[in-house]
């Protein structure tokens, strides 16, 4: 759930892979800056012998880049969002998730052992979930109740309003407005909402990705398109920053963690991801980075001031997957998405 960039690709990257990782014999994990606890990978040392790498990196697209250019190599565990877990196991880049090797999927919510996109976690594991909603000032604007509220501002919102530039979740917003699928795939249906989203855009302050929440508690926007965890972070700075799901509903978004097929570390590999499903270091997740986790041990011990605070924090796992998860879609309509974004930003 990071913000988006093209994918790197090409004989170059791969050199360059192949030199720096080649003769790497500590398990390496790549995952985004401040994703799990800056301790967590010396307690993993310290509780199975095992010394770990960490490689960062910013977008799905980055990692999904340097693994397709070494076919996987040099990579043992990946923090990827689900729908780009997908494509890495269409393309036969995964090992499958050994239960006997990570019993700790005990942990997990029901609901987060049955998703659509990998039933039975049989080659990726749930790491944080959660919606894309409405994030608003809640002394500045009445409660926002639908997506059309993003697309169709009231003259009291105009040039109030954000939404997400990233190409999924713009839209995502512009199809679940509509009634259409979070994933959808009708060239005619994407047409109509880049329309859509090309006349919202004179009536909004800005697309903005990262700093929303804060244009929030200044009081520059009343309504921004949101992450439920970052207007958490809103939240954080000004009790009056506050989050809904639309009654059209929401994608259910997921970041997962992946065992490559080429690590020459695998057994280290599922103890890593055992290790990151105990209930202390996943809950670190929920209580730091304001994110809602998949394991019901981790969840069922967060202090209840916490989830008071953060409301969202406390939306029940049947409440979640009532919403469509983001798939891969495809090439093709993948392109065609990457299209219209960029018809609605160019347009004027």
């Amino acid at each position: 759930m990071k913000k988006s960039k093209g994918l790197l690709s090409g004989a170059s990257l791969a050199l360059a892979l192949s030199s720096s990782l080649a003769n790497a014999s500590d398990m390496v994990i790549s995952i985004w800056d401040g994703y799990m606890a800056p301790d967590a990978l010396a307690k993993f040392e310290k509780a199975t012998g095992i010394k770990a790498d960490q490689s960062l990196h910013a977008t799905n697209e980055e990692i999904m880049g340097k693994v397709m250019a070494s076919d996987g190599k040099g990579y043992d565990v990946l923090f990827v969002s689900a729908q780009f877990a997908e494509i890495l196991q269409k393309q036969g880049l995964l090992a499958p998730i050994d239960p006997v090797k990570v019993p700790n999927l005990e942990n997990l919510y029901p609901e987060a052992r049955t998703l659509a996109y990998d039933e039975g976690n049989k080659f990726s594991v749930p790491y944080t979930w959660g919606t894309t909603g409405l994030c608003y000032r809640a002394d500045l604007t009445p409660t926002p109740t639908s997506w059309k509220e993003l697309l169709a501002p009231s003259d009291a919102l105009k040039g109030k309003v954000t939404m997400l530039a990233t190409d999924r979740w713009l839209l995502g917003a512009g199809f679940l407005a509509n009634g259409y699928s979070v994933n959808e795939t009708d060239a005619d249906k994407i047409k109509t909402v880049r329309d859509q989203l090309i006349a919202t855009k004179k009536s909004l302050l800005a697309f903005d990705d990262t700093t929303f929440y804060s244009k929030l508690v200044s009081g520059e926007a009343h309504l921004t398109h949101a992450w439920d965890g970052w207007c958490n972070y809103g939240t954080t700075e000004n009790a009056n920053v506050q989050f809904v799901v639309p009654k059209e509903g929401s994608d259910l978004w997921l970041d997962t963690m992946v065992v490559l097929k080429a690590s020459k570390n695998l057994d280290a590999a599922y103890q890593f991801v055992n290790f990151m499903l105990e209930k202390d270091n996943h809950a670190w997740v929920a209580e730091n980075i304001l994110y809602k986790v998949p394991n019901k041990a981790a969840m069922d011990g967060l202090d209840p001031a916490l989830t008071a605070q953060y409301t969202n924090l406390a939306t029940p796992p049947a409440e979640l997957v009532k919403y469509e998860p983001l798939r891969d879609v495809g090439g093709a309509t993948q392109r065609a998405y990457t299209r219209a974004v960029t018809e609605i930003m160019a347009a004027k």
